[in-house]
């Protein structure tokens, strides 16, 4: 079984890079953020406060949340695309700093990855998910392109609405880095990729020729 872990920061394309890359080599692909964010939907649908840790725990631990290639999975349902809406998007970072939802998404992650071959993306993948992925990739890109790329995927136009953009990833970030369980953070044996400047091709065929190059 061969794992590739793609880390990175919000809006540097690690979604569409890891489905790139797993089509290429018929890997399975599993999208962590979905499961995140489905249980942040969770939250909204039980109607408890998002700064209510201990009932977000408690809803954690009971809601059935899974992927299945492009399906997220709540509870029986395909939530896929109701999980982008903008409700989930403005509290999912805080949901996911809490330990209990990060513990109870970390076993169900080590889970999934026992289904074979896999391309795997998030925050902690190779720091906590699986330290022991055969290639580990750290996706990034500047500040200044990442919210172009975001703009564009919500249909934000306009000076305005991109420096908005903009902010939300900055606040993003920081929450993301500063978060006491599993922090963004590039693993001390990951490979560096900065997309700012390349196009999703380009980012796919590194990490393909990584790949390959591993298992020549």
């Amino acid at each position: 079984m061969t794992v590739i872990a793609i880390d990175g920061p919000a809006g540097a394309g690690k979604s569409s890079v890891a489905r790139g890359v797993a089509a290429a080599l018929s890997y399975s692909y599993l999208d962590t953020g979905a499961l995140y964010r489905a249980m942040a939907l969770a939250v909204l649908e039980e109607g408890i406060s998002p700064e209510d840790e201990g009932a977000v725990g408690a809803v954690a631990s009971q809601a059935e949340v899974s992927v299945r290639g492009d399906r997220t999975i709540l509870n029986g349902r395909d939530v896929g695309d109701r999980i982008r809406d903008e409700d989930v998007t403005l509290i999912v970072s805080l949901i996911s700093s809490y330990p209990a939802v990060r513990h109870r998404l970390l076993q169900l992650q080590k889970e999934m990855l026992r289904g074979g071959d896999i391309v795997i993306e998030g925050r902690d993948i190779g720091t906590k998910v699986a330290p022991g992925a055969d290639l580990k990739i750290y996706l990034t890109a500047t500040l200044e392109q990442r919210a172009t790329r975001r703009a564009g995927q919500i249909g934000a136009e306009g000076s305005d609405q991109l420096s908005g953009v903009k902010r939300d990833l900055e606040s993003r970030d920081r929450a993301d880095a500063g978060r006491r369980e599993s922090p963004l953070a590039q693993a001390a044996d990951s490979i560096v990729i900065d997309s700012s400047s390349l196009s999703l091709d380009e980012v796919v065929k590194q990490i393909l020729a990584f790949a390959r190059g591993r298992n020549s």
